[in-house]
């Protein structure tokens, strides 16, 4: 029970990553509430609550909620997140055929980017007055090494790595760390149904040669909002199975 009695917010918490590392927390003893767009509660202990991240109205209720119901948030989990794969030009036949659209571009930069920081502004003022707090930001490994079509997602995860570590330094004093988890190939619902000879190519890339488990993720996540992490601050954990050595 490493979380007992704490009080967790897991955004883009209803399903794939987000689900399990709302029902890990409530298994280590954490009140959890799962804010996500649409939905519902991932599993037992856990409450579901429609906030849309990209609308700093919509998070500040929430909080304004959460504090009411618990008189206190412990942890934050920035894990919402979306994708709008596209190549920035592209080319066919020696020809531009198309480029990526400022709607696709604005909608990552949107929930990604400016979703991370509206729900911290929101939370930090609430850790900062208890003196103790854990904000845990959603980065990816392609955010540390760039991905093959993915500007904008690519974007918004490396950025994210540069909050975590300014926050890290500006809440640490006052009792609240930050910290980064940056997953590699996870087999969520959307990876498990791409073609065969991709998830393939995908585990043998990979030098553990597995497709990571969601448990994996979420595992990552209760450490670092666990007493055992208390001396790590602007940390990005990897958890890829070592795939950026082995490609």
């Amino acid at each position: 029970m490493r979380l007992a009695d704490r009080v967790a917010i897991v955004t883009g918490g209803a399903k794939g990553i987000g689900a399990e590392t709302a029902r890990t927390f409530a298994a280590e003893g954490a009140r959890v509430i799962v804010w996500d767009v649409a939905g519902e509660p991932p599993g037992e202990r856990i409450a579901f609550r429609q906030v849309d991240v990209t609308s700093a109205s919509s998070v500040a209720a929430a909080v304004e909620a959460a504090l009411a119901e618990h008189g206190r948030i412990d942890i934050l989990v920035n894990n919402a997140g979306i994708l709008r794969d596209a190549l920035l030009v592209k080319v066919k036949d020696g020809d531009v055929a198309g480029t990526m659209t400022d709607a696709d571009f604005d909608a990552v930069l949107s929930v990604n980017l400016k979703g991370v920081f509206n729900c911290t502004r929101a939370v930090a003022p609430a850790m900062i007055r208890q003196g103790r707090g854990r904000i845990l930001n959603a980065s990816s490994v392609v955010g540390l090494y760039g991905n093959f079509g993915q500007t904008s997602y690519v974007a918004t995860k490396a950025a994210v790595i540069g909050m975590t570590r300014v926050w890290a330094r500006e809440l640490g004093p006052k009792g609240v760390t930050v910290n980064a988890v940056a997953p590699g190939f996870i087999g969520t619902e959307m990876v498990r149904q791409m073609p065969e000879h991709i998830l393939k190519g995908i585990v043998e890339r990979t030098p553990v040669r597995r497709m990571g488990e969601l448990r994996d993720v979420a595992l990552a996540y209760l450490y670092l909002a666990s007493d055992d992490a208390s001396f790590v601050n602007g940390a990005v954990l990897s958890v890829d199975g070592g795939v950026v050595v082995g490609t």
